[in-house]
C-alpha cells in the first residue's frame, strides 16, 4: 500500500536535495544540481499533496492541491525575495500575475483543447465556475489594477493602511469561497450527476497511516524548495542579466515552477472527461495564489521595510482584463470545445512573447 501511493523517488528526491543543500557552498556546478533537486522536490510535494487530496476527495482534494502549490510559490517568493532590496520590489506581483495568467490563458487552454480533441465537447456545472471567477476578477483588480489609480502613495503602491485592507479583503473573499465549495455549495463543485461520482473515477483512497506519512513528506519537501530557491537566486539572476531579459520573467520562471505539475494533474483529468476537476485544480490555485499571496506578503513587506510594487503596467492591465473577461465568456454556457481552447492559448502565447519582448 505504501509504496503504491508514495513511491520511491517522492521521499528519495527531497532528501537528495537537502544533501544538495549541504554542498551548495562549493559553488560551480553545484547550480545545475540545485536546479533539479528543486523541480524534483516541487514534484515530489504535489505528489503527496494528491495523495492527501485523494484520502479527503473532492473538492477537498482540489483544495489541498491548490494550498500546497500557493505554500510552495509564497516560499519561493519570500525567500528571493530576502535581502533582494529594490529589485525585488515587483517580484511578488510578477509572480501572481505570470500565475494567474499561466492558469486562466495556459492551463485553461490546453485543457479546454485536450478536451475538445478527445471527447468533441465538454461540460461542467457553471455554478461553480461562475463563483470562482467572480472572486478571482475581484482579487485582481484590488491587487494588481487599483493600486495604480491610488492617490495616497505615488506610484502603484498601496499605503500601509490599504495594503492591509486589501489583504484582510482577500482573506475574507477567499474564505467566503472556500465556505461555498466545501460546505454550503459543494455540489456545484462535483462532477455532473451523483454527488459521489467524483470518488469513482479516483484509486481507492489510500488509509490514514499513507496520508499522514505523506503529510510528513510534504513538510520536508517544503523545507526543500525554500532552501534551495535561495540558493538558487543568485544564478537566477546572473542568467536573467545575461540575456538582457526583463526582471518580469523570473516571476515567470517562478510561476511555471510551481505550477507546471498542477497544470499536468489538470491536464489528465480533462483527458479522462472530468473538466469540471480541471477547473476546479486551476480556479482554485489561481484564487489561492492572490488570496494566501498577498496577505502573506503585507506582512512580511511591514515586518521587514519592503516596497511592494503591486499596480500593473498598461500591458498587464489589458492582458489581465482580456484574460478574465474572455475566461467568463468561455466558461458562461456549461459547454466548451476546441475553439475556446485555441482562444485562450493564442492569448497565453501573447503573454509569454509580450513578456519577453515588452
Amino acid at each position: 500500500m505504501i509504496r503504491k501511493y508514495i513511491p520511491i523517488w517522492t521521499w528519495l528526491t527531497p532528501i537528495l536535495g537537502w544533501l544538495v543543500l549541504a554542498g551548495a557552498g562549493f559553488g560551480g556546478p553545484i547550480a545545475v544540481a540545485i536546479g533539479l533537486a528543486l523541480g524534483g522536490s516541487v514534484l515530489a510535494a504535489v505528489h503527496h499533496a494528491e495523495v492527501i487530496a485523494h484520502r479527503v476527495g473532492e473538492p477537498y482534494g482540489s483544495l489541498v492541491l491548490a494550498l500546497a502549490v500557493t505554500v510552495i510559490e509564497v516560499a519561493l517568493i519570500v525567500s528571493l525575495m530576502s535581502g533582494g532590496g529594490e529589485a525585488t520590489a515587483a517580484l511578488a506581483r510578477d509572480t501572481i500575475f505570470s500565475a494567474v495568467m499561466i492558469i486562466l490563458t495556459g492551463i485553461l487552454g490546453i485543457c479546454l483543447l485536450i478536451g475538445g480533441v478527445m471527447h468533441h465537447e465538454q461540460s461542467f456545472d457553471t455554478r461553480g465556475v461562475s463563483s470562482g471567477l467572480a472572486v478571482l476578477a475581484s482579487l485582481s483588480v484590488l491587487t494588481m489594477i487599483l493600486p495604480n489609480y491610488t492617490t495616497s502613495v505615488v506610484g502603484p503602491y498601496y499605503s500601509a493602511g490599504q495594503l492591509v485592507t486589501v489583504a484582510v479583503v482577500s482573506l475574507i473573499l477567499y474564505a467566503f469561497y472556500v465556505l461555498v465549495q466545501t460546505v454550503r455549495h459543494r455540489d456545484y463543485f462535483l462532477p455532473e450527476g451523483d454527488a459521489r461520482a467524483d470518488e469513482d473515477v479516483h484509486a481507492p483512497k489510500p488509509s490514514a497511516g499513507v496520508a499522514g506519512l505523506s503529510t510528513a513528506l510534504l513538510l520536508v519537501c517544503l523545507g526543500a524548495v525554500v532552501l534551495l530557491a535561495k540558493s538558487l537566486r543568485p544564478t537566477l539572476d546572473a542568467a536573467v542579466a545575461a540575456v538582457n531579459a526583463p526582471e518580469a520573467v523570473v516571476g515567470v520562471v517562478i510561476a511555471t515552477l510551481v505550477l507546471l505539475p498542477e497544470g499536468v494533474a489538470a491536464g489528465r483529468a480533462a483527458w479522462a472527461n472530468r473538466l469540471q476537476t480541471s477547473l476546479n485544480l486551476a480556479l482554485g490555485s489561481a484564487l489561492a495564489s492572490i488570496a494566501l499571496t498577498i496577505p502573506t506578503i503585507t506582512f512580511m513587506s511591514l515586518w521587514q521595510g519592503w516596497n511592494l510594487v503591486l499596480g500593473l503596467d498598461s500591458r498587464g492591465t489589458v492582458l489581465l482584463s482580456l484574460s478574465l473577461f474572455v475566461a467568463a465568456l468561455s466558461l458562461s454556457t456549461g459547454r466548451t470545445t476546441v475553439l475556446q481552447g485555441a482562444v485562450h492559448l493564442v492569448l497565453f502565447a501573447v503573454f509569454l512573447v509580450t513578456t519577453l519582448v515588452p
